[in-house]
Formats: structure tokens, sequence, C-alpha cells
């Protein structure tokens, strides 16, 4: 791994710049906008950001119930994009922006942290890494406060490695890191960058005359974010602390365990910066204690011990795709010729393929031809009719010339393979959010079935209970139609009940008419059902 003080890519050609943040921005903007809030953790975050908007920015709800999950920096942002630019765009729309601002900072904060550690050409490789990299590519396009956590390591990390040249100036960053990611994602996501700083603190590089000013002041930013959101809780309701508050002391408990999903989930979802990473270790195998190295590692380390000793969610990998990510930037230029060339041939092959078969599947949505290609779409999407959109399609038709374009004229170097994967990742979300978004969109959002509840209603339906009925669920009936249930004791004379439960279950309860029986278009695992009282 090039040293700190290494110069020899220094300057990088304007074009790659410029390159590099449009390629960006488009991945960044691609799927983040122009559908439904989707199920589950779509909607769920818009939901409570749309609560947020309706008055009560404390405390996080979900359909008027408390949902303290989470700390509310990512709903804050988005309940204020809603608010600032639903004028311009749906509500939902507007307010999934806040992932492309989140998305945006910590990719720039990747790439200064890289051009620090790794050079100018590094700086550039490693926001490529990122958005080619198949874990970060779905859960950054969606409402998802795990967006922020990343965003809140990745400051961290550029802070402990400031902290060696300017220990309080990076004390200050690594505070601010470590603040953000826990309002991102609570104390289990402030927890990793604090014991990777802790950690490091054991290696001479990092104690210094001014260590301890350093971590005084780390100390003062983290709290100075941290302690707010919390004590006005606190302060304003004290039960809803006391759930919170235990609700984080379970989520710092060791709670998950090595599993087979858990490493079918980091083969798949570190793809290809794993590789890379471990390439570039192999590398500098006889300097692994190098700072820049030992920063690195200690912090995969960490992420990785905090992803295993959780359930296995791609959200809780997420923060160990970071220094990965880092780790992968030093190594993909450094790839032997043969390697760099199966890398190359693998992904331009690949997205090629994809490409293809996206284009025959849109094609076969629009004119049913092939027929069994057009029955394999219409089957899990019952009722969908597919309208040609000349603006969808002329973008399909760009990003494919421009996808043959970076395959034939490319020039040589070393980091080619690397670029072009991610173009090629790029190219395959531009197909599928222009050709297939609105067959995905219909067989994953609720609005229908929230619209047939609203019909079987009425107006003035009273009181509503629930049996059964999941977050998302909730979430999308308050957020498309203002249809909230209530649970427990306060149900006991609500006239009608709304149930969640499995196609073969028993439809008739005693004391209630059924009197609607519905699903999502192609959903075969789940029913909705209005009852209303018999008597």
């Amino acid at each position: 791994m090039p040293d700190l003080t290494d110069r020899n890519h220094t300057s990088t050609p304007t074009l790659a710049r410029y390159g590099t943040l449009f390629l960006c921005a488009i991945w960044l903007l691609a799927g983040a906008v122009g559908h439904d809030p989707w199920k589950a953790d779509d909607i769920l975050h818009l939901g409570v950001a749309f609560g947020m908007a309706g008055g009560d920015w404390l405390v996080p709800r979900i359909a008027g119930d408390p949902w303290l999950v989470s700390p509310p920096l990512y709903h804050w942002v988005a309940a204020l994009c809603g608010e600032l630019l639903g004028g311009l765009l749906p509500w939902h729309d507007a307010a999934r922006l806040a992932s492309v601002l989140f998305g945006a900072a910590f990719l720039a904060i990747l790439s200064r942290m890289a051009l620090q550690l790794l050079g100018a050409s590094a700086a550039l490789a490693a926001p490529l890494l990122a958005i080619g990299t198949l874990g970060l590519l779905v859960p950054l396009h969606e409402a998802q406060p795990a967006i922020v956590t990343i965003a809140g390591f990745a400051l961290s990390l550029w802070g402990l490695s400031v902290w060696r040249q300017a220990p309080v100036r990076g004390g200050l960053i690594l505070g601010a890191g470590i603040g953000v990611s826990f309002l991102g994602a609570g104390l289990d996501g402030a927890a990793i960058p604090l014991a990777t700083g802790l950690i490091l603190a054991l290696h001479p590089a990092w104690r210094t005359q001014r260590s301890l000013a350093a971590w005084l002041a780390a100390a003062s930013i983290a709290l100075v974010l941290v302690l707010p959101w919390p004590l006005l809780l606190w302060q304003r309701t004290p039960g809803l602390f006391d759930v919170w508050w235990t609700a984080e002391q379970v989520s710092l408990t060791l709670h998950g365990g090595f599993s087979r999903n858990h490493f079918e989930l980091l083969a798949w979802a570190s793809w290809p910066v794993l590789p890379l990473a471990l390439w570039s270790l192999w590398l500098e195998r006889r300097h692994l204690f190098k700072p820049q190295t030992v920063l690195l590692l200690v912090a995969t380390a960490v992420a990785l011990f905090a992803f295993f000793a959780d359930d296995s969610k791609p959200t809780a990998l997420m923060p160990a795709l970071v220094p990965l990510t880092l780790l992968a930037a030093a190594g993909a230029g450094r790839l032997r010729r043969g390697a760099a060339s199966a890398f190359d041939w693998f992904g331009m092959m690949t997205f090629t393929l994809a490409a293809a078969l996206i284009w025959l599947g849109g094609i076969s949505m629009l004119t049913g031809e092939p027929a069994r290609v057009a029955k394999n779409f219409s089957k899990p999407a019952p009722g969908f009719v597919a309208e040609a959109s000349t603006i969808a399609i002329v973008l399909a038709i760009a990003v494919s010339v421009g996808w043959i374009a970076v395959m034939l004229r490319t020039p040589r170097s070393p980091w080619r393979a690397a670029a072009r994967w991610s173009v090629g990742l790029t190219t395959i979300w531009l197909l599928l959010t222009a050709l297939w978004l609105p067959w995905i969109d219909y067989g994953k959002s609720y609005r229908s079935v929230s619209a047939e509840f609203r019909q079987a209603l009425g107006s003035n339906p009273g009181c509503l209970a629930r049996r059964g009925l999941g977050l998302a669920q909730r979430a999308s009936f308050d957020y498309f139609d203002g249809i909230r249930t209530v649970g427990s004791g306060r149900a006991r004379d609500c006239r009608h009940l709304i149930v969640q439960t499995s196609p073969l279950a028993e439809k008739d309860l005693p004391g209630w008419r059924l009197i609607l029986d519905t699903s999502r278009p192609g959903d075969k695992s789940e029913r909705l059902r209005l009852y209303r009282r018999s008597n």
C-alpha cells in the first residue's frame, strides 16, 4: 500500500475526474425516484419521515405509533426534503433524496480519505469501487438510515487518518463521525468507529504527545451530537426514553453468531471489493503494521465482528464495506495482467449478457413477444399493462450505446478493469430503472391494496383494529390513504378489523363478517382481510 507521502499519482486527467463524478451522480439518482414506497425498509423509513412532517419531529412514529428503532437524523433530513421539494416531485420521491444526499457525502468522504492514504488515482477508484459493490446497490437507493451510519464510519476513518499529522483536527473529525454514526443507527452504530479508534490507540502511530487532547476533542464533538436527542426524548416522554434505552442496550449484546448465512451474504455482497482487498493485503503481507494498513485492517475486523455478532442482514454488513473498499482501491491498480484481464472480461461478458436480457424483458412486456418471456412477467404481476415511455426508451438506448463505447474505447490502464466493472453495474441499474421499474413498482407497492381498503371502509369508518398487521403495511396504509389502526386494549370497541395472514388461514372469525380479502398483485404469501363486526 503506497505511503502517505507517495505522490506517484498526484494528478489525474480532468476527464477522468468529471467522468467519475458524473457516473456517481447518475448512479445515486437512478432508482431513488420514480416509484412508490416499497416493502419493507423503504416504506418504514418514509413512513417515519411522513409522520415527522405531520408535526412531531422528536419521536419517530409509524402510523401514529412510536417506533424507536434508530435515532431520527435520516428521517429529519427526509422529512425536510419531502416538505421542501414535495411540490416538484411526489412526496416520497422528494423524501428519498435524503438517501442521495447522504450517499453523495459517503462517496465524497471515501474519495477524500483514499486521496490522503493512497494517492489521486485511488481517490477516483474508491468511489467507483463503492458504486460497483453489490451490497451497496439496493440500500443506497432506498430510504435507509444505514447510509448515515456508513457515512459516519467513513468520516471517523478519515479523522483517524488525519490524526497522525494533526491529532486535534483528526480527533474532531473522529468525534463527528462517531456522532453521525450514532444518529444513523444508535449505540451499535457508534460502537464500531469508537472501538476502531480505541484499538488503534495501542499503535505507536496514534500515541503522540497530543493524543489526550485529540481524544478530548473527539469526546466533546461526539457528545454534542449524541446527547441532545436522547435528553429531549427523556425530558418530554420518559416512558418512551426507557423503551428506547432498553432496546439500545439489547442491541449491544451478541445476539447473532457465525452461520452459513453470514458467509453467503459476505461472499456476494462484498463483491468485488473483498477479493481485491485480500489481494492488496497479500501484496502488503510484509508491511501489515504500517499505519495505513493497520487502520484499514482494524476497521475491517471490528466491522466484521459486529456483522457476525448480529443477524445476517445486508445493512449489518455495510460498515465493513467501507474499509474493504479502501483496501480494494489500494490493490485494484496492482493486479497482475492475467488477473486484471480475467476480471475485465468477466465484467464485460456478465454485464453485456445482463443488458441483453433486460432489453429482452422490456420488449416482451411492451409487445407480448416472445410469448414465453412475456408470460414470465405477467404471471407474478397479474393485471400489469406496460406502457411505452419515449424518455425511458431513449435513456435505455443511450445507456446501452454508452456501455458499448466504454467496452471499445477505454484505454489500457491499471484501473481499467475496476472502472469498467463500475460502469457495467451502473449500466445494468439504469436499464432496470428505465425498462423494468413500472413492473417492479406494480408488485412491490401497497397503493392498490390501500385504495381497496379505503373504498371498502368509506369516508367515516371509525376505529380500526388490527391483528398481525406488519409495520410496512401499517405505514403504507397511513401514507397512501390515511388509514390508521389500533392494537391491544384500544381495539375492543372498533367496528372494523384488518388482519394480515396467510392465504391458507381460516377466513371466518367469530363475531366478524369478512368484507374484503385482497393482496398485492401476484403476492402468494400474504393476505390482507377487512372485517366488520356482525353484531
